[in-house]
């Protein structure tokens, strides 16, 4: 799954190079650097996806690279993802993220933009019930309403997959560490979508092997309840003026 993420990332004529963050406990996966353009980074102390994915933007930083893609290790595509992507950021200094269309194995799209959450969208989310009044609010909260070939600012990206810009970055920050994993890239989002547009880019895609893994294993959810906490902790409860404006406005423009 990996060397498929790392065959996908480098099939580009443009000059790249990518940094493989290894938060195992042993350097077993550096054998997978067999190019070049690859830095492996052993990282066994796991300060969790925005920490180790932090060590990797200073890198790029450092070495004077305008823009930088954050990829899980589960992601692969077929085709040229990241030109396109580049050269759509690189007309508009205006945009902070972008995330491509995220599909599942199967082909069906991960429905991964949204709106800000509140603890309210979290909780219906869980539960999806009833049946009608759940359709209702997640077709408006992860924005399944838009037309598929809409390219828009939506509020929230995904982490999965998301194209950073690094001037940007310098002027909001990177990811906020206290996020060991969950919530972190919504954060992120949220920060950069109060200076900068947070653009969903879907005419081209990438595929995720997405597990879901709050929903079925106990330890990961105590990590997505705390994660939650520290999020509505940071960014307000049920009383968040800003989030209802920003809302409004991510929904304005498909009017």
């Amino acid at each position: 799954m990996l060397r498929a993420a790392i065959n996908s990332f480098l099939n580009t004529e443009l000059d790249v190079k990518l940094y493989l963050v290894d938060n195992s406990p042993t350097d077993e996966l550096k054998i997978l650097v067999t190019d070049s353009r690859i830095e492996y980074i052993h990282n066994p102390a796991n300060p969790g996806f925005g920490a180790a994915h932090n060590i990797a933007i200073q890198k790029a930083l450092a070495s004077g690279y305008k823009y930088h893609f954050i990829i899980n290790p589960d992601i692969h595509f077929v085709g040229d993802v990241i030109s396109p992507m580049v050269e759509y950021m690189q007309q508009d200094n205006t945009i902070g993220m972008m995330m491509p269309q995220v599909l599942n194995e199967d082909g069906s799209i991960q429905n991964l933009p949204k709106l800000l959450p509140s603890p309210f969208s979290i909780l219906k989310r869980k539960i999806k019930k009833p049946r009608s009044f759940y359709q209702k609010f997640i077709n408006k909260y992860e924005l399944r309403f838009v037309p598929k070939d809409v390219i828009y600012n939506a509020p929230v990206l995904s982490g999965c997959f998301t194209l950073l810009n690094l001037d940007a970055i310098q002027k909001v920050g990177m990811y906020d560490d206290s996020f060991f994993m969950y919530f972190e890239d919504w954060d992120l989002s949220r920060r950069m979508h109060q200076h900068y547009k947070t653009v969903y880019f879907p005419l081209v895609s990438v595929f995720h092997a997405y597990d879901s893994g709050a929903n079925k294993r106990g330890k990961l959810f105590k990590i997505f309840i705390n994660s939650a906490i520290t999020y509505f902790n940071k960014w307000g409860w049920f009383f968040d003026s800003e989030r209802n404006q920003i809302n409004k406005k991510a929904l304005y423009q498909f009017k």
